[in-house]
C-alpha cells in the first residue's frame, strides 16, 4: 500500500527455522504478550521438523476459539544449494555479450539433463540481461539456480524496478518483461544494497 517498511539482512545457519506471525497470534486481553511470546516459544520447542508440521502445531496450541483479532503465520527453513546447483556469471556491459550468456546458458543446461527449458530460459535471460545492460548501470551478473524449480537471476546497479508493458502492435520494443511474465511460472524484483535483482521462475520440466 506504499507504507515504508525496514528491511534487514540476516545470516542463518542451514535448517534454521523462521517463524513470521501477526500479533493476533500472541496478544490477549487475558494476559500480557511476553505471556504470549513466551506460550509461543514452548509450542515452537515442540514442534516437528518441517514447516507444515510447525504450522499445525502451533495452531493447535495458540489459536482461540474465537480469535479477537486476524492470525497468519508463515513457517520456512533453511537450506542451501551446493556448487553443482549453481551457475554464475559476469556480463559486460555490451549488448554484444548477451549472445554468449546465451551460450553458457545452453551449455550449463544441457550439463544439468534440462535441455528442454534451453528455449524458455535463453528468452528470459536475453531479455533480462539486456534491459540491464541498457537500463542497470555498469554491473551486470547472472545466476541460475537448479532446485525444485529452476531460478534465474539478473543483477544490475541500478535501484529503479522495472514495469511490465503492454506493447501496442506499432511499438518496436517495450515486449521484454511482457514475454518474461508469459514464459516464467512467476517473476519478481528484490533489492540489494548495491541495486537490484530481477528473478524469474521456471517449473522442472
Amino acid at each position: 500500500g506504499g507504507l515504508p517498511f525496514e528491511t534487514a539482512e540476516l545470516r542463518l545457519a542451514e535448517g534454521s527455522r523462521l517463524v513470521l506471525y501477526t500479533d493476533g497470534l500472541v496478544e490477549d486481553r487475558g494476559h500480557d504478550i511476553d505471556v504470549g511470546l513466551a506460550h509461543l516459544r514452548q509450542a515452537l520447542e515442540t514442534a516437528g521438523e518441517s514447516p507444515e508440521e510447525t504450522c499445525r502445531t502451533v495452531l493447535d496450541a495458540r489459536l482461540p476459539d474465537r480469535p479477537g483479532d486476524d492470525i497468519a503465520l508463515l513457517v520456512a527453513r533453511t537450506r542451501t544449494l551446493g556448487p553443482d546447483h549453481v551457475a554464475e556469471w559476469q556480463v559486460p556491459s555490451d549488448p554484444a555479450a548477451v549472445g554468449e550468456v546465451r551460450s553458457q546458458v545452453t551449455r550449463q543446461l544441457a550439463e544439468w539433463g534440462l535441455d528442454d527449458l534451453a528455449f524458455s530460459t535463453e528468452l528470459i535471460l536475453s531479455e533480462l540481461v539486456t534491459n540491464a545492460i541498457r537500463y542497470g548501470g555498469e554491473t551486470v551478473h547472472v545466476r541460475m539456480l537448479r532446485d525444485r524449480s529452476l531460478v534465474c537471476e539478473v543483477f544490475d546497479s541500478s535501484s529503479t524496478s522495472p514495469h511490465l508493458r503492454y506493447a501496442a502492435m506499432t511499438d518496436e520494443g517495450g515486449r521484454g518483461l511482457f514475454l518474461v511474465a508469459q514464459l516464467a511460472e512467476r517473476w519478481g524484483t528484490r533489492y540489494t544494497p548495491a541495486g537490484k535483482v530481477i528473478w524469474a521462475e521456471q517449473p522442472m520440466p
